[in-house]
């Protein structure tokens, strides 16, 4: 059995594929996580069965983070295979992200906060090299950090 993992909280969209932890295959893909979720996992379920699908739940791109979350769930639900989760921290050494305008998402120890930065350093989203699933938590829902712009 393998673990999946996917970031898709910007372009590129990755998918780490592991086993007993370690990763095995990477996908990359510039495409929005509408257009190259579906085509990717149609790949992996015909090569894998997954024992864990984890992913990024934000801060992040609001539709990478919805699409990846119904994407996800429905496969978790189909399949029975659990859902796990973490914040997009976990992937880019803590860097702040890109939220709106001047605002960027910054960690402070455990609490996500909005604050306006100039020329932040920016680390990109990696797929860790190896995973423990204790690092990952079934509150699964989405963090989208600050409500949707009406």
């Amino acid at each position: 059995m393998h673990d999946a993992l996917v970031i898709a909280l910007g372009s590129p969209v990755l998918v780490g594929i592991y086993k007993e932890g370690a990763l095995v295959e990477e996908i990359k893909s510039d495409g929005m996580s509408s257009d190259v979720l579906a085509e990717i996992f149609d790949s992996l379920l015909k090569k894998y069965s997954f024992s864990h699908l984890i992913y990024a739940k934000g801060p992040g791109s609001f539709m990478g983070i919805k699409v990846t979350y119904l994407f996800l769930k429905t496969l978790s639900i189909t399949k029975k295979v659990p859902l796990l989760a973490t914040d997009a921290f976990f992937f880019n050494q803590n860097s702040p992200i890109k939220a709106v305008g001047k605002l960027y998402f910054v960690k402070n120890s455990s609490t996500i906060e909005l604050e306006p930065l100039v020329s932040p350093e920016i680390t990109a989203f990696e797929l860790p090299h190896s995973i423990d699933i204790q690092n990952f938590d079934s509150d699964n829902l989405p963090y989208y950090g600050i409500d949707a712009v009406g």
